[in-house]
């Protein structure tokens, strides 16, 4: 048993395949059960103080299966056999009620599942008290970076241990165990009358992952180099995106790059591949499988093997991202990326995992050197309301002008507009500084010319 949870992977697989020879013995064609438990603390500091210390143990088991071709889904937090034999009910009720479609199946084990290391036994075994000291010295840290550090907004730790098992009536029965931890610190500093916030920010899969200094040096100092930040003449000029900013446009391509949304004809991306969509320099991988990604699982949540899927390479669109139901509608296969955001309580949709622009040869500062002016943005204002269907987008900036190669005065009060695509296509240096913001990574890029609207 992994330590730390109630339910071990063997009884969670055990319910899993049980509920399927249920749905099997009452007339389901095609069945499959997915027995989610997960235990998560969430901790939050404030001027010293402790404001909230929260722990949720929750267990669930969804139902989907297929009858006539026709699907339906239950999902329950009761796990005994009464319950199982109503949700199985209820769900061929469903089916009965929705309507056929030929694609609705479900996949056969795979040959091969990879071996990942995607827990930590330490997130269990270290005490409350000690993990609550951590966040509380992102906070001493952050509030010591700086006099002009005058308020703490929050300061929080944060983890979960996991247990995934998954059975179909196909022959697949499989489980993991998972671990994540992370942690944030929001700081407002404030000099003459004004005041800017930071955010400082890390998240993996181990104990270890969590770097309180780091963290709580992040934000203070991102908190405060904003401070006397001014507008800037409308222009062109080149820019300089900080890898979050790039990871917020990965939030906007990630859904063209799902093949629901191709098919639905609601990708910017429908059609394109084999064509140049992005600079020679873009490589956009997706990567369920990757070492300490804190999207990585061995399977995905209809029970297919994660794998790597080169999405865009050195510019070029290659290939779409799949779940059995769009690969069957395409005559290809899963790329492994069902994914069941809402845990049990959601069927297994499109979406990516581990999500990233591949890295280049420069550093950061070798990709500024060759800056005569410019600005570096650091923080965008309305990306949620970018078209993920056509790729526009108009978003407040903020950030750092850049004089001969340095990062000198703060600005903030513009604004740029334009397409993701053509965001893309403009990029002429990729740095080597690749970070994750949970389930997206990116590198530094640079943009040789875009106009920023200023006074």
């Amino acid at each position: 048993m992994r330590g730390g949870l109630g339910m071990t992977e063997e009884k969670c697989l055990e319910i899993a395949v049980r509920a399927v020879e249920e749905a099997q013995k009452k007339g389901a064609e095609l069945s499959e059960s997915y027995v989610s438990h997960s235990k998560q603390l969430y901790i939050n500091v404030r001027e010293g103080d402790v404001e909230t210390v929260k722990v949720t143990d929750e267990t669930g088991l969804a139902v989907r299966l297929i009858k006539d071709k026709k699907m339906g889904f239950v999902f329950t937090t009761a796990l005994n056999y009464e319950s199982i034999q109503q949700i199985i009910e209820q769900a061929l009720h469903n089916a009965a009620k929705t309507s056929a479609d030929e694609y609705n199946i479900l996949p056969w084990p795979s040959n091969e599942y990879p071996s990942l290391n995607v827990y930590d036994p330490r997130i269990s075994e270290v005490s409350v008290e000690e993990k609550i000291e951590i966040a509380k010295e992102i906070e001493r840290v952050g509030r010591a970076y700086d006099p002009r550090i005058k308020v703490t907004e929050s300061c929080t730790y944060q983890d979960a241990v996991y247990v995934s098992a998954l059975a179909n009536s196909r022959g697949i029965a499989v489980s993991y165990s998972g671990t994540l931890a992370g942690a944030t610190s929001y700081f407002v500093a404030e000099e003459n009358g004004e005041s800017q916030t930071g955010f400082g920010l890390e998240f993996g899969v181990t104990y270890n992952a969590v770097q309180p200094g780091k963290i709580g040096e992040e934000g203070a100092a991102k908190a405060v180099r904003m401070l006397g930040a001014k507008s800037m003449p409308t222009q062109k000029t080149v820019a300089v995106f900080d890898p979050y900013i790039v990871t917020n446009f990965l939030d906007i391509l990630a859904p063209a790059v799902c093949a629901d949304a191709v098919q639905k004809n609601k990708s910017l991306l429908a059609g394109k591949i084999g064509q140049k969509v992005a600079s020679e320099l873009i490589t956009i991988v997706d990567d369920g499988r990757m070492a300490g990604g804190i999207m990585s699982s061995p399977f995905d949540g209809e029970g297919v093997k994660t794998g790597t899927t080169t999405v865009i390479r050195n510019g070029v669109l290659e290939h779409y991202l799949y779940n059995t139901y769009t690969a069957a509608k395409e005559g290809c296969c899963s790329t492994g990326n069902g994914i069941r955001s809402s845990s049990y309580k959601g069927t297994p949709e499109v979406d990516t995992t581990n999500f990233y622009l591949e890295p280049g040869k420069v550093s950061q500062a070798e990709l500024l050197k060759d800056v005569h002016k410019g600005i570096y943005i650091t923080e965008v204002m309305g990306m949620h309301t970018a078209n993920p269907i056509s790729g526009d987008f108009s978003v407040g900036v903020s950030g750092l002008l850049i004089e001969n190669g340095e990062l000198t005065t703060p600005v903030r009060g513009v604004a740029i507009a334009g397409n993701i695509l053509e965001l893309f296509r403009s990029v002429d240096c990729v740095a080597n500084d690749l970070r994750f913001f949970v389930g997206k990574g990116a590198p530094t890029i640079r943009v040789g010319s875009i106009t920023v609207s200023g006074s």
